[in-house]
């Protein structure tokens, strides 16, 4: 059954500029300016974005439909993106790019070095405490938390302005903050702002960025596993304004390759005995990620990726025993080039033990950047649309999806592609695909 017709007249279009304000411009955000810059010159391919490179299949199999996700949906365009962003170290795109190591100086940076320096990060809203191996001075300095907030609503404002923008979206590239738990300052609008006006350590920089979009009508993304807008007051302010969310941490590397092995052996009823899982990584993440307070924070988004695929619950002969292991290394020769390691125990018919072993050698940024530029463009549709809070139809790009309260999140690569879809086709008024394909054999 579709949606009515009518549907899309809710969709506002998207004219004028797609202001991005990224928070970080290390070596994720300054991989996708540059390869979103270099794709508008026709000098490099999105690889690895569904918005620019994905078809999706409309109606029956027979009808042959299957347009470019870009040309079915109205999503801003390339050549309408500026950027903007906050960093505690005061290098522009250009440098930021350089020092990451990511891109071919020659062929992927100085091609577009104008574009590249000419975004100077705008100072951070940073607290030592919350990510203490980095020691950085294009900082707000120590100043109240309610004046962060402020001043960051200022440089949504200024910046806007500035580059005469119609819309803008928000999205957090930064460093991976320490682990905080939900408490009572998260709770309800009055508690959160006591406690920023008490500086409570409970309110994290992250949080005072997502904060700040919300109060100011922007989308935004949380792209690390800070606790950051997953909380009862922000979740409930975004919904209550109309501010599409949602998080959180890129689903890059490990993870990836785990939402996709997991439902293999969950599909075929294979049971698990141990997962180990280790990382070795030379970017700034890797030098955060050392310190034991960040590596939590990061520890739980990776683990619970395999709990909620299995469901031990329900196949404890199964997964009722697995031992899951995580570890990340800093090792800074690697750069950015990471490597993730996984040895995964499984057995099969009577029980007999099989292994798998897995060794990927990603390059973490080149997997984050088309990432992120997806989470813009749907984030920037999602409140054209009106869609308001949650955007669970976005876990596919996430580590620990977020979701409404009371649910559980998916993880199944798979089933998130066509939770996807079927939110885009549904946004269009087209029907669902449910893939039971009775239709072709029912027919007379």
């Amino acid at each position: 059954m579709s949606t009515p017709a009518n549907k899309t007249t809710r969709i506002e279009p998207a004219k004028g500029r797609l202001g991005v304000l990224t928070v970080g411009l290390g070596a994720v955000a300054s991989t996708l300016i540059a390869g979103v810059e270099l794709a508008k010159k026709g000098i490099a391919l999105p690889i690895g974005s569904l918005t620019q490179l994905d078809t999706i299949r409309l109606g029956k199999r027979t009808e042959n439909r299957s347009p470019m996700i870009k040309d079915f949906v109205p999503l801003a365009r390339l050549e309408d993106i500026v950027w903007g962003a906050w960093d505690p170290f005061p290098d522009d795109a250009y440098v930021a790019a350089q020092r990451a190591g990511v891109l071919e100086g020659p062929k992927h940076v100085e091609a577009i070095a104008d574009i590249l320096r000419d975004v100077r990060p705008m100072k951070a809203a940073f607290e030592r405490n919350y990510v203490k191996n980095i020691d950085a001075d294009n900082v707000m300095g120590k100043i109240s938390k309610r004046k962060m907030l402020e001043t960051i609503r200022e440089d949504i404002h200024r910046f806007k302005d500035e580059k005469k923008c119609e819309r803008l979206v928000m999205i957090w590239c930064a460093s991976t903050e320490i682990y905080l738990e939900i408490g009572p300052q998260h709770q309800d609008i009055e508690s959160f702002e006591k406690a920023i006006d008490a500086n409570d350590p409970m309110i994290a920089p992250s949080m005072l960025y997502a904060y700040a979009a919300i109060l100011e009508g922007v989308p935004f993304a949380n792209g690390a596993p800070n606790l950051c807008v997953d909380t009862p007051v922000l979740r409930q302010l975004a919904t209550e304004r109309g501010v599409a969310i949602s998080g959180k941490d890129f689903k890059t590397g490990q993870t990836l390759i785990k939402t996709v092995l997991a439902p293999m052996l969950k599909a075929r009823m294979l049971g698990l005995a141990g997962w180990y899982s280790t990382n070795i990584l030379g970017n700034r993440d890797g030098e955060v990620l050392d310190d034991p307070e960040n590596f939590k924070t990061k520890e739980e988004s990776k683990l619970g990726v395999l709990e909620h695929i299995l469901q031990p619950e329900k196949h404890p002969e199964l997964y009722g025993n697995v031992f899951h292991k995580v570890r990340i290394n800093y090792y800074p020769p690697r750069g950015d080039n990471k490597e993730g390691w996984d040895n995964i125990d499984i057995f099969g018919w009577l029980g007999y033990p099989m292994q798998i072993k897995v060794d990927f050698l990603c390059r973490d940024s080149i997997l984050a950047a088309p990432l992120a530029l997806d989470l813009v463009l749907f984030s920037d549709l999602a409140q054209r649309a009106k869609l308001g809070g949650i955007q669970e139809w976005l876990s596919f790009y996430y580590k620990s999806p977020q979701v409404a309260p009371g649910l559980y999140p998916e993880h199944d690569l798979f089933i998130q592609l066509s939770k996807l879809k079927n939110t885009l086709r549904w946004m269009m008024g087209e029907d669902q695909i449910t893939h039971l394909g009775r239709e072709y054999y029912d027919e007379v």
